[in-house]
């Protein structure tokens, strides 16, 4: 076997952990998987083979000393381009910060490297990490490698991508409002976003992030199986003081009712038809597995979006937008243009009003998650909307944020939020979203694993040539 690309993570560790194949062949393998598929979806953006094969080198190495390899022994992964890995530019989907070199790894790269895995390449993302959409005047544009019509997603449209592709069997993402199980959804793999400070992260090359960013912004895994995505949490999640926000959490928290709560419209959401057939057939395999399932209205999203929202821009318009001009994308002008116009300018005591409405809405969510460890909702109220939908029209952009309202509400209370691919309609990928209570993602994975079973496996996309 040469595919060794084909294999999941968990498989992969296994493997090289017992030296029935090398990190170096696997490395290898997905190295020439992303010569041979990344021209089609342009997932990858900055490249290091020499980088990767010496450090498949030293896992072998490591594991002939009789050492124990990690958790991610010889896995191949890929970093997203908006944090510090040592040696290459943080760019953001930036112009401006295409020279912007680090010096030392975030601390989920340097977890990922203690853990084993392989890193093979940075993936794209939308200028300044602010779209559903993925598409810069830097890298360029990502397809998706399942549907080249259909939107990546983003803003980890190249992480998505490049799993989705073979490209790796892990793909490291960040979420503000989505970034990591919008395109999950989209490419028709799993991704998690976990609770607020469960993963540290930091980029030592930039400024401190703005409290928006701080309360809300975390780092999480993309990948084929739900496995490799609770065994790239382990090894993300290590300690590493460096982030203040980092969280000392069992990833285990003991026993939970088997109850799960089903919204199939949150807040009046106009959920198509194929997205609420998704839902309800992920509840009946849950409710097959001795789950008790209780369709129900959940916690307010539309407040917090709009909070979200005002928390996104308010550094923006700190700041006065020079950022924005300096880089001069048109895509990135249009959607901040649009959300300026659906977010009132905020005063230093809307600021603090925002702030404290946190506590609010993050009091009434984990109340009702204490009765239902899971919540069951939406991902995207549509199937993956058509690609660059949102700069369309104003219109368009409208209702694409409306159907996010899921995505842009969550964040603001912390919590973590689990896409899981389900299958496709007409060959348009469809998941589900779960939700939980803070620091229990064990809890969502283990619904995962049995809506996961329940359908069908996911298959490595095979792109289009160009």
């Amino acid at each position: 076997m040469t595919d060794f690309w084909r294999l999941t993570a968990t498989e992969t560790a296994a493997r090289v952990a017992a030296r029935d194949i090398s990190a170096r062949e696997v490395t290898q393998a997905a190295l020439d998987r992303l010569a041979a598929v990344n021209p089609a979806i342009n997932a990858v953006v900055q490249e290091m083979p020499e980088e990767a094969l010496a450090a498949a080198d030293a896992v072998d190495a490591a594991i002939a000393r009789g050492e124990k390899p990690g958790p991610l022994a010889g896995v191949p992964v890929t970093i997203k381009v908006n944090v510090d890995q040592k040696g290459f530019a943080t760019t953001n989907g930036l112009r401006i910060q295409a020279e912007l070199m680090a010096t030392e790894d975030n601390p989920v790269v340097a977890n990922f490297r203690r853990a084993g895995a392989v890193i093979i390449g940075r993936t794209n993302t939308p200028a300044f990490s602010l779209r559903w959409f993925t598409r810069n005047g830097l890298h360029g544009h990502t397809r998706n490698p399942r549907d080249p019509s259909r939107t990546p997603g983003g803003s980890s449209g190249g992480a998505a991508a490049a799993v989705a592709a073979g490209i790796g069997a892990i793909g490291h993402g960040t979420d503000i409002g989505g970034s990591v199980r919008y395109p999950a959804y989209a490419c028709g793999i799993h991704g998690l976003r976990p609770t607020l400070g469960r993963v540290p992260a930091w980029n030592p090359s930039g400024a401190e992030r703005a409290i928006g960013a701080q309360l809300m912004a975390v780092s999480g895994p993309l990948a084929r199986s739900i496995a490799d995505i609770r065994l790239s949490l382990e090894a993300m999640a290590a300690e590493d003081l460096r982030d203040p926000w980092w969280v000392p959490a069992p990833l285990n928290s003991g026993p939970y009712p088997k109850r799960a709560a089903l919204c199939v419209r949150p807040e009046g959401l106009d959920t198509k038809p194929e997205v609420e057939r998704a839902l309800r057939d992920a509840a009946l395999r849950l409710q097959a597995a001795g789950w008790s399932i209780v369709e129900t209205t959940c916690p307010p999203l539309r407040a917090p979006a709009a909070l979200q929202a005002l928390l996104w821009l308010a550094e923006n318009r700190r700041t006065g937008g020079e950022a924005l001009r300096r880089e001069a994308d048109p895509d990135a002008a249009f959607v901040f243009a649009q959300m300026e116009a659906l977010c009132p300018n905020a005063d230093f005591p809307a600021f603090q009003d925002a702030l404290q409405a946190r506590a609010t809405y993050t009091r009434q969510w984990q109340l009702f998650l204490k009765n239902y460890p899971v919540l069951l909702t939406p991902v995207s109220s549509e199937l993956p909307f058509p690609d660059l939908l949102d700069i369309e029209s104003p219109e368009a952009f409208r209702r694409v944020m409306e159907a996010q309202l899921v995505q842009v509400g969550l964040p603001l209370m912390g919590l973590p939020g689990l896409t899981v691919a389900t299958g496709a309609v007409d060959g348009v990928p469809v998941g589900v979203q779960l939700i939980g209570g803070r620091y229990r993602e064990d809890v969502l994975l283990d619904a995962g694993a049995i809506i996961e079973a329940g359908g069908p496996m996911i298959e490595v996309a095979e792109p289009a040539p160009l």
